[in-house]
């Protein structure tokens, strides 16, 4: 037997079950880019629909007190 043949046999099946065959981390690091990539988008929808809110009713408590 060489060393090719007893690498095929017995080496690569070993590594395989060992540590696996198949790498699924590139699948949740795509599933978690995704989820922060929605995360941002709701927090810029709410700064943009808020934020006008907020800042009228702000000036206007400012307006109240400085009178």
């Amino acid at each position: 037997m060489n060393l090719v043949t007893y690498h095929q046999q017995y080496v690569v099946p070993y590594v395989r079950a060992r540590w696996g065959g198949r790498d699924d981390a590139g699948a949740s690091l795509v599933e978690y880019a995704l989820l922060v990539a929605l995360i941002a988008v709701v927090c810029i929808l709410a700064i943009t629909f808020l934020g006008n809110q907020t800042s009228n009713k702000l000036s206007k408590l400012g307006s109240n007190i400085q009178n």
